[in-house]
């Protein structure tokens, strides 16, 4: 497949004798376990454990790369900077604009600097490969129907700031959440999430015999909401559901429908979850 420029995905670099500590403390993800070349997903949660800020982090050089969307980017650089203190910490923006990805046989040989393997898709056994700059003209759309094959979804098209936690969003599976390390903002929350069972939305991949409706169309079970649709691309898309509500609907046979359109839902093969077909499974 083709190279695929992403415009509206924007940089910063955060270097310093303090940069792992001070970013290990703050974000979600584990970033002393990063290996060389591995970008993972993370997030700066709010206090009660919602995603504030998502993004894509790896080594570069002696710092981390951190990729987000453009709109993000200087809020996320201000956010940051407040946390800062006294650490021995430089916060930047890149001077490159934009990421290019690519995977399939257009993956094999990308290494080196400023090349990182995308583990989310990893994960999907896909060879994605993030590069800051532009390096390619593939369509955007090739991009968006890759991930939404695969169950990988996105700040704006899938979900809002501050509306979902990081369970919704299977960073528990792709590893961009941690429970083992220290304390971080949220981190209490998302733990006890954890530990009790409680999270009950997660990202499905959706499938129709004809094109879907829009993003934002509510997903329903005999007239009652289930989730509400994300990203889409003709007959397939995205979306964040109560998999409790959804599998007790499917083990009755009640039809699921996106607006006017029936639907089919599945867990992404990679996350091994499977929908609960009862409120009490759910609830195991």
């Amino acid at each position: 497949m083709p190279a695929v420029f992403l415009k509206d995905r924007s940089l910063l670099f955060v270097s310093g004798a303090d940069a792992q500590s001070f970013l290990q403390n703050l974000i979600t993800t584990d970033i002393t376990s990063l290996r060389p070349e591995e970008a993972r997903p993370g997030a700066l949660l709010t206090p009660q454990g919602k995603i504030l800020f998502d993004f894509m982090i790896w080594q570069e050089g002696d710092g981390y790369m951190i990729e987000t969307d453009a709109g993000q980017r200087d809020s996320l650089l201000k956010r940051l900077t407040m946390y800062k203190l006294r650490a021995v910490v430089t916060l930047a923006p890149s001077t490159e604009e934009g990421v290019t990805v690519c995977w399939g046989e257009d993956a094999e040989g990308v290494r080196g600097s400023q090349c990182a393997r995308d583990s989310r898709f990893a994960k999907a056994g896909v060879t994605l490969i993030r590069r800051p700059g532009k390096h390619g003209d593939g369509k955007e759309a090739l991009y968006d129907a890759l991930r939404i094959s695969h169950g990988i979804v996105t700040s704006g098209s899938d979900f809002a700031l501050q509306d979902a936690f990081p369970h919704d969003v299977l960073m528990d599976f792709n590893g961009g959440l941690s429970f083992r390390k220290g304390c971080y903002v949220g981190q209490e929350v998302v733990s006890r999430m954890q530990h009790r069972g409680t999270a009950r939305r997660r990202v499905v991949t959706v499938s129709a015999a004809t094109a879907l409706p829009e993003t934002g169309t509510e997903i329903t079970a005999a007239g009652k909401p289930v989730g509400t649709l994300g990203s889409v691309e003709g007959g397939s898309g995205l979306a964040i559901v109560r998999i409790d509500r959804a599998g007790a609907a499917m083990a009755a046979g009640t039809p699921l429908l996106a607006g006017e359109t029936p639907v089919s839902l599945a867990l992404p093969a990679w996350s091994g979850l499977v929908f609960p077909a009862t409120a009490d499974e759910a609830s195991a």
